[in-house]
């Protein structure tokens, strides 16, 4: 059967995340969007994990649901990390994500954090000792549990990031490298995007939403041919399984807040190409840019932009159904507008993933306008304006909006300092 599946999420209890963000809310929101399998996140908080333990019962192999009510999506235990150390002479600044196949080996693993560092502050915490540590502890708690390096290409805090990154997974990770099956690829880059780096073919891809509130997620997701078995998941990220290894779901990258370079308080939004030409220095303040995800993959890359590997899994780039019923409409996503013909939309045609994959046009006339319907058709078909995000600036994606003036603002000041 398909399942798709979103693995990357927080709760109410990580930093600049929704009060919202509760099990019983994050399982009615996968249920609504038609995510079969949601991650909990933060499970190894203190207080989010009693709740989870109370709340949630196993339902299938390494899998949840609640105690009370008719959830038909499951939870799985994840949770992220960041660590923050000195190695090879630099800081290192990783986030990795951990998924555990049991609320008992969950606990364990908490409970060996919470005597490494201080675990309550954050749903994320901030932990001081090597990422390549942390595989070993896992590991150790758990042989089960499935270690992924998070959003890998964010400048900050990943393990190919511009700023305390590293080159290589085995620059990384060392002799624990052959424990590192899999990457997250984040949502400033896309797969297409990581098939440049030959080093990443034997490595699975897999893109999650990294929701901080209930509507964004499943703005990414993977999406298999499998059973709701934890351990099948497993065997399929880590063998790499294109025959269950459907695809995933995608944002449009140039939508994510780190893929062009440039300087946030100075306003400046570059190429990596335009960036180079000015030494990777703000044309404003002289200050460094903080360089992109484009910019890095093309440092690491050893391939042309179209390659594709023989082995690689598809993708599927699409917006969520509440920013393309608002472009439709010409308002904003979070207006009352854009929420009831959401809700409508849903209780005649399916969960939203069954909207944006699956009813053909003609399905899609039968329960919503004209003008959304050929929005949607036109996001199947990748046909979107998109104003790169830079610096922590998400991108400006429209399908039916002009971005002309913005274009041209864009080229106008880049023509002024570099010249046409």
């Amino acid at each position: 059967m398909r399942i798709i599946s979103d693995f990357h999420i927080h709760s109410k209890y990580s930093r600049a995340t929704s009060r919202d963000m509760d099990i019983t809310n994050i399982l009615k929101w996968a249920e609504k969007k038609g995510i079969d399998i949601i991650g909990t996140g933060d499970f190894q908080h203190p207080k989010y994990f009693g709740e989870l333990k109370n709340k949630l019962k196993e339902a299938a192999p390494g899998l949840y649901k609640l105690k009370k009510g008719n959830s038909k999506s499951y939870a799985l235990l994840t949770t992220e990390i960041s660590n923050i150390f000195k190695q090879g002479g630099k800081v290192r600044k990783i986030h990795t994500l951990i998924f555990m196949p049991d609320i008992y080996a969950a606990e364990k693993f908490s409970k060996v954090l919470a005597k490494k560092g201080n675990t309550d502050a954050d749903g994320r915490p901030i932990l001081g000792f090597s990422v390549k540590e942390l595989v070993k502890i896992t590991l150790d708690i758990c042989p089960d549990a499935i270690i992924i390096p998070a959003h890998a290409w964010t400048p900050w805090f990943s393990v190919f990031g511009s700023k305390s990154g590293f080159d290589s997974l085995e620059e990384c990770f060392e002799e624990e490298t052959k424990n590192i099956k899999a990457i997250e690829t984040g949502l400033s880059s896309d797969p297409a995007m990581n098939w440049r780096i030959s080093a990443l073919d034997n490595i699975t891809l897999i893109s999650n939403s990294d929701a901080h509130s209930l509507r964004k997620i499943g703005r990414e997701a993977n999406v298999f041919e499998a059973n709701y078995d934890y351990f099948e998941i497993k065997k399929i990220i880590e063998n790499k399984d294109i025959k269950k290894f459907l695809y995933t779901i995608e944002f449009f990258p140039e939508e994510g807040k780190y893929h062009y370079d440039g300087h946030r308080l100075c306003n400046i939004n570059m190429h990596p190409r335009d960036a180079i030409a000015n030494e990777n220095k703000c044309p404003v303040c002289f200050k460094p840019l903080t360089l992109g995800v484009l910019h890095r993959v093309e440092e690491l890359a050893d391939r042309p932009w179209d390659y594709k590997p023989d082995n690689a899994v598809p993708q599927k780039h699409l917006i969520p159904l509440e920013e393309i019923i608002a472009d439709a409409l010409e308002t904003m996503p979070g207006s009352k507008t854009v929420q009831m013909e959401y809700e409508k939309m849903l209780v005649k045609g399916g969960t939203e993933f069954e909207i944006l994959l699956d009813r053909t046009k003609e399905e899609l006339l039968k329960i919503t306008n004209e003008k959304i319907v050929d929005a949607i058709m036109l996001v199947r078909e990748g046909k979107v304006n998109v104003i790169p995000g830079y610096d922590g600036e998400y991108g400006k994606i429209s399908i039916f909006g002009n971005l002309t003036d913005f274009k041209d603002k864009t080229k106008n000041l880049q023509m002024k300092l570099f010249g046409d």
